[in-house]
């Protein structure tokens, strides 16, 4: 049994083939990378589907495969989608991508079983199957990166809601102003996103540079113009006290967030990804000094909140998780 994953996204392109460790159920067991073609995204519909439709057949031929021996294709894109009907709606990151009936036109080329899925919905089964929430029946996986999104695993069944907006949390109002996220100001991922990090620091730099204080990590109004995450981070881990000023912001906006999600949900773990996965020890404290003040004890005492398990392999299993999951469903 081999699986296809098919990763489409704003800058690249993926196909990665993979072997499941265990034929009869591949979500009990590690899925193995065969192999990986990627490519930058280019403009036009039809060009992308042509590069990833080569793709697919220079995999199959290079590990001398029919088509037959693909139990399951996953296609990972980011929404709004249908996963139902298997339509790509229209991503913002993908101009152009406008109800296009991706599941359909893979399978009428190639004949293999296909499920379409968005990347967070990806990525939270990638991690309940093979990551930080393996063996855990609810499970809340986060992007914590570009932007602030979720996927939901409830009763150790992926929950997608109505339409696929099922954990669209980025877009909860946390003020009235603040960072931009999601199309809001004030938005919850408008404090917990690589953009919203960046945009409260320049508000931070820049008054103390109008105010002809020195900052370490932005030394004039030009670096501000490139002033980021990680930049802060860095200067956070470092000990910089405006970046760790910064950083205490995003935290307790996170820390708030968690709790509605800890009152409501109820889960076991919630796992979070991206930068919160590499600057966990200057967030996390302020996370959890709200999280205890806001939350139902009894509702904290069963969750977690750990990083992501699967750092840079995470974007490998996305897709493969998907045909893995859509696998044993059907069965």
């Amino acid at each position: 049994m081999f699986l296809l994953g098919i990763d489409i996204g704003g800058t690249k392109c993926a196909v990665v083939l993979g072997k499941p460790r265990n034929e009869i159920d591949p979500t009990k067991d590690e899925i193995d990378i065969i192999d990986k073609i990627k490519f930058p995204t280019i403009k036009g519909v039809d060009i992308v589907i042509s590069k990833l439709f080569e793709a697919v057949k220079n995999m199959l031929n290079k590990h001398q495969l029919e088509t037959s021996q693909i139990a399951m294709m996953g296609i990972n894109c980011g929404g709004p989608l249908n996963s139902r009907d298997g339509i790509i709606l229209s991503p913002p990151n993908l101009i152009g991508w406008i109800n296009i009936p991706i599941v359909k036109i893979f399978f009428d080329k190639f004949g293999i079983p296909c499920k379409l899925q968005n990347d967070a919905k990806a990525g939270a089964l990638a991690e309940w199957l093979y990551g930080a929430g393996k063996g855990y029946s609810n499970v809340m996986f986060i992007t914590f990166g570009t932007g602030f999104g979720s996927g939901l695993i409830l009763d150790n069944k992926l929950y997608l809601g109505t339409n696929d907006m099922a954990g669209e949390v980025g877009h909860l109002r946390m003020e009235p102003y603040g960072p931009v996220g999601f199309g809001k100001a004030g938005s919850l991922e408008g404090f917990c996103s690589g953009g919203g990090i960046a945009q409260l620091a320049k508000a931070k730099v820049l008054e103390k540079l109008q105010l002809g204080e020195s900052v370490s990590f932005c030394k004039n109004m030009e670096e501000l113009e490139t002033l980021n995450a990680k930049i802060v981070g860095d200067a956070a881990e470092a000990g910089d006290a405006l970046a760790l000023e910064i950083y205490e912001i995003s935290g307790t906006y996170l820390g708030k967030g968690l709790s509605l999600f800890i009152d409501i949900l109820n889960p076991q773990v919630i796992i979070i990804g991206s930068i919160f996965a590499r600057s966990r020890d200057i967030l996390w404290p302020h996370a959890k000094k709200v999280i205890e003040k806001e939350t139902i004890s009894h509702a904290r005492a069963v969750c977690k909140v750990v990083p992501a398990g699967l750092g840079e392999r995470i974007g490998d299993l996305e897709a493969l998780s998907i045909a893995a999951y859509e696998l044993m469903e059907g069965k």
